[in-house]
């Protein structure tokens, strides 16, 4: 892994010197491509390879669709990051069907969805990670092992009975995820009525509709309640909320969140709040939400090198040398 990331990244510094927002794409074997566009990187790469996106757009139709293993790994989405080439940002949905099980995709804003199984077969162990997304939909129960990990999720994610692993993010709900985990998130908004294709969600179901035979421990709630809550299959513990005893944690009816964490920021699903506990709360950052468990990393930035300065003149000197300097740091 670490030679390829090497690999990646020396090509990453080559397309500095051919042409801004090149897509470097590093197959299993270390040769390297560039692309000019996101479509062409996923038709031109090979099974198994590396898809590496630097800082900017990169629009992708429905039209595209990801039937082979691929990794996508962008640089990032939060805008405080002190990466020079900016954030990577995915304007579209990410299509993965038959063929595809073991992509993953890491570090990028994306306008719009995940989508598995589109087309009705199994894809399995697709990984999400480090992601500010629309949401995860999943089309068909056969698709197995998605693990969503780590991200900002704005709307209603529907597993379609699928199991999938579902860990430290910050997100709106959740449908139809059934023998699975939802553990140590931060679930800010409920499955309200709402059309999807042919799917509809469910009104005042709080944050899970649907689920069954289920881990759910040791989430924040901000809207739990009853109904499609406590399915008599799923296994509870640990949960907390506010006012409500279904939960093992209830902070009381008077308590306000914006007092319960740094910043709450009208649970918004944003790198700008921040779900910290405040002091007064601070017993509970160790056993419940996103920086228990596995933790949440702040950066949101893939495990790769990334260029925090560069100086690249526009001209050569005198003696027709290109003095460029740039300075490397790379993620944990």
């Amino acid at each position: 892994m670490k030679k390829i990331i090497f690999t990646l990244f020396v090509a990453f510094l080559a397309t500095i010197a051919v042409q801004a927002q090149q897509i470097s794409v590093v197959s299993t074997t270390g040769a390297t491509k560039l692309f000019r566009t996101l479509p062409d990187a996923i038709n031109g790469a090979d099974p198994g390879s590396v898809i590496y996106l630097p800082g900017g757009g990169f629009t992708i139709s429905d039209d595209v669709k990801i039937t082979k293993k691929l990794t996508i790994i962008g640089i990032g989405h939060y805008v405080k990051s002190d990466n020079v080439d900016g954030n990577t940002t995915i304007g579209g949905n990410l299509c993965f069907q038959e063929g595809s099980s073991g992509s993953a995709v890491l570090g990028c804003y994306i306008t719009g969805n995940v989508d598995i199984g589109g087309d009705g077969k199994a894809v399995s162990d697709v990984l999400i990670r480090y992601c500010n997304l629309n949401a995860v939909v999943v089309h068909t129960n056969l698709c197995k092992e998605t693990i969503v990990n780590q991200n900002y999720i704005r709307e209603i994610s529907d597993f379609y009975g699928s199991n999938a692993e579902v860990t430290n993010n910050i997100m709106h709900s959740i449908f139809d995820l059934d023998d699975g985990k939802i553990v140590n998130n931060v679930i800010l908004h409920t499955a309200y009525v709402q059309a999807y294709g042919h799917r509809y969600y469910l009104s005042n179901s709080g944050p899970f509709g649907y689920c069954e035979r289920t881990q759910i421990m040791n989430n924040v709630l901000r809207a739990a309640n009853e109904r499609w809550y406590n399915d008599s299959s799923n296994a509870l513990s640990g949960n907390l909320a506010v006012g409500t005893d279904v939960v093992e944690h209830n902070l009381g009816a008077d308590v306000d969140w914006n007092d319960v964490f740094v910043n709450y920021n009208n649970a918004t699903i944003s790198p700008e709040s921040d779900f910290h506990f405040s002091e007064k709360y601070k017993e509970y950052e160790s056993k419940v939400g996103i920086y228990a468990g596995t933790s949440f990393n702040p950066s949101q930035m893939a495990p790769v090198p990334y260029i925090s300065h560069k100086d690249i003149p526009q001209e050569t000197d005198a003696q027709g040398m290109l003095n460029v300097k740039i300075r490397v740091k790379a993620n944990k």
